[in-house]
């Protein structure tokens, strides 16, 4: 990491009054030499106030775009003020601030590297559908990229100049465009892609869907948005 290297933390925000105000809270301490950018993704709760009075810049879209339009929106942001380096990192506390410097470390060797919940760090696990289509994408991508990426679907990420401004021009917000799609287009133009053992928190507030049938539609999905991607010109 060059000290000399401006970075943006983007954290895309729908509706996370509840969690918003201590995850920045925590970034800024643990990263106290990194801008905090919030994209307030159309919410109706106290998201954009709370994200301000913590101390975030907030960027505020008129309606819920979803992560693709909100981080669409944040890459811009980051590429109209020349920062060298975005991460990505969700509003519900699920990721842990203090493996942002590990990420930036991997940009030494690729151009966007994920945080990889699969990857022997903590013990985070997912059963089903949603399991098996995870480890399909992997595979796939893997082969793709010609390195061993176990966790595709992370949106916990970190990427260079190169790719910000790449982002900042196009960026899916098709379902699971933010992280299918958008690995395939690096991959496809050939930039190194990387990956970093992350440890997987429990969400700070909210509840996560652990129906089925929602499973096994997500295993639908994501195969067919890995076929829409590789086919895609």
């Amino acid at each position: 990491m060059n000290a000399d290297q401006r970075v943006l933390i983007i954290i895309p925000a729908w509706n996370e009054a509840a969690s918003i105000a201590d995850v920045i809270a925590e970034v800024r301490d643990e990263l106290p030499a990194y801008d905090v950018l919030v994209v307030n993704d159309g919410s109706t709760d106290e998201t954009e106030r709370m994200a301000l009075n913590a101390g975030a810049r907030v960027v505020s879209l008129p309606y819920n775009l979803g992560v693709g339009g909100a981080m669409r929106l944040g890459y811009r942001y980051a590429d109209e003020n020349d920062y060298d380096v975005a991460i990505q990192l969700d509003a519900d506390g699920q990721h842990d601030p203090r493996y942002v410097p590990k990420l930036i470390d991997g940009l030494g060797e690729a151009q966007l590297v994920l945080g990889a919940r699969f990857a022997g760090e903590g013990d985070y696990q997912v059963r089903g559908p949603r399991r098996w289509a995870m480890n399909l994408l992997s595979g796939v991508l893997s082969r793709m990229a010609k390195t061993r990426l176990d966790d595709t679907t992370s949106g916990f990420r970190a990427c260079d100049r190169e790719i910000i401004k790449m982002f900042a021009q196009w960026y899916p917000v098709e379902y699971l465009g933010d992280t299918v799609e958008t690995l395939v287009r690096v991959i496809r133009l050939g930039h190194p892609v990387g990956q970093v053992p992350v440890a997987m928190r429990p969400r700070a507030a909210g509840t996560p869907s652990k129906s089925p049938i929602k499973a096994a539609v997500y295993l639908g999905r994501a195969m067919i948005t890995l076929l829409l991607a590789i086919n895609r010109r």
